[in-house]
């Protein structure tokens, strides 16, 4: 991913429903609420950031009982139909996909084959399954040259 901008951040809290959004220095800070279910997330996302020896996009989940973080984030795909935004950090073999949902709940999928997203679902045990159909809504920035149908 080039860059994440002011306007990105718009758009990722337009879709999650973000009660508030902060730009500060280094990061925004999205607070993601569900009053019905007591439920509140913050989201923090810092488009580059000093990450060991390089310099990479950071997503960051804090909730009232976990504390996620996404390293090496390479793109986001937005789902308004769903929503949800899926923010995506990729290895030669492997994809970590982490998806943050407009109830303010999230769920991590790590290090799954690459080729996971694009196999028959049919054939994959629930448990597999249900984390390849979540990635595979990223399939288009993953494998940006793969033809259509």
């Amino acid at each position: 991913m080039a860059s994440f901008s002011d306007d990105d951040a718009r758009k990722v809290a337009a879709v999650l429903g973000a009660e508030k959004i902060v730009k500060e220095k280094d990061h925004f800070r999205l607070k993601i609420s569900n009053r019905a279910e007591k439920r509140v997330l913050i989201l923090e996302i810092y488009p580059e950031i000093l990450l060991g020896r390089t310099r990479g996009m950071l997503i960051v989940i804090y909730t009232g009982n976990s504390h996620l973080q996404l390293h090496n984030c390479s793109g986001y795909v937005i789902s308004e139909e769903l929503g949800e935004i899926t923010f995506v950090a990729e290895t030669e073999k492997y994809l970590s996909g982490l998806v943050v949902e407009k109830g303010a709940s999230c769920s991590l999928y790590s290090s799954l084959d690459r080729r996971l997203i694009s196999s028959d679902f049919t054939k994959l045990g629930v448990e597999v399954m249900l984390s390849g159909v979540a990635l595979s809504l990223a399939e288009d920035i993953i494998n940006p040259d793969k033809e259509q149908n």
